[in-house]
């Protein structure tokens, strides 16, 4: 019984991180204060987070000390994504990640899914994979998505954003338990449609690094979509923007526009159920 509600449990809250009308969505990470500074003053991130919750963005992903410092109002209007490990850019490894928060914490703060950073191909690779498969299990404990972040990064790794490699991460991220897997985009509609055939579980794009020009950037989020992602994840672009709220409601109307029925989370015993049928 615990299975059942578990799985209860996360489709429920996943209808929170994934669009009702269009199947897709539009997630902006706030979690970079952690590794690389402040994102904007103390009442410039909730002003932002505000921004965020008035223009079509479907949720944030934060870590757990920072939900304390959110607007309320704002968390009604967004789902909430716990981020659980990290690591700061003044760290002897920038790729190593370590675990410094927990499931049960982000239950405790009504979080709507959870996040983990895999560096694959990282020098601490297998203490990273260790982790995920933990956290993969306590979701399903607690019935909470699971969002992996798998990017091929370090010293092993020499085009992170090859096709097979990426195909490869998605399916790390779904034998290890998680419900959705965020990627580097290929760079090409067509060859990140052959990763997202390959995988299992939905998938995301990162944002990458901060494109100066919008028209630009948006082109790369129709592109992005027309590969039959899941959605978009975008921290930097959004929220160093000069009009952060204009341009998250822009990404938001391209990543809604396209109606397309959601890839459901994966229920055990689904796949054999529906082949006895």
């Amino acid at each position: 019984m615990t299975d059942a509600y578990g799985w209860t449990g996360k489709n429920r809250r996943a209808q929170r991180i994934i669009h009702p009308a269009s199947g897709t969505t539009f997630l902006v990470p706030l979690d970079h204060s952690l590794a690389d500074g402040p994102v904007a003053s103390a009442a410039g991130f909730a002003g932002l987070v505000e921004a965020m919750a008035a223009n079509e963005v479907d949720g944030i992903i934060v870590h757990k000390g920072r939900v304390r410092f959110l607007p309320t109002a704002s968390l009604g209007k967004l789902a909430l994504i716990v981020h659980l490990n990290g690591s700061t850019q003044h760290a002897p490894d920038v790729d190593a990640k370590i675990l410094v928060g927990a499931v049960e914490e982000a239950v405790a703060l009504g979080a709507d899914g959870v996040s983990v950073h895999i560096n694959l191909g990282s020098s601490t690779e297998a203490a990273q994979l260790t982790d995920l498969g933990t956290v993969a299990a306590r979701c399903a404990r607690w019935g909470l998505p699971l969002l992996a972040m798998v990017y091929p990064r370090g010293p092993r790794i020499t085009d992170p954003t090859d096709p097979a490699l990426l195909a490869h991460a998605a399916n790390v991220a779904a034998d290890l338990g998680a419900d959705i897997v965020k990627l580097p985009f290929t760079g090409s509609p067509l060859t990140m449609r052959e990763v997202v055939e390959a995988s299992p579980i939905p998938v995301v794009t990162a944002g990458g690094g901060v494109i100066g020009d919008t028209g630009k950037f948006l082109d790369l989020i129709d592109s992005t979509m027309e590969s039959g992602v899941t959605g978009v994840a975008v921290g930097r672009n959004i929220f160093q923007a000069p009009d952060p709220g204009s341009l998250a409601r822009s990404v938001a109307r391209r990543v809604h526009a396209g109606l397309r029925p959601a890839k459901p989370l994966a229920v055990p015993g689904q796949a054999l159920a529906e082949t006895a049928a």
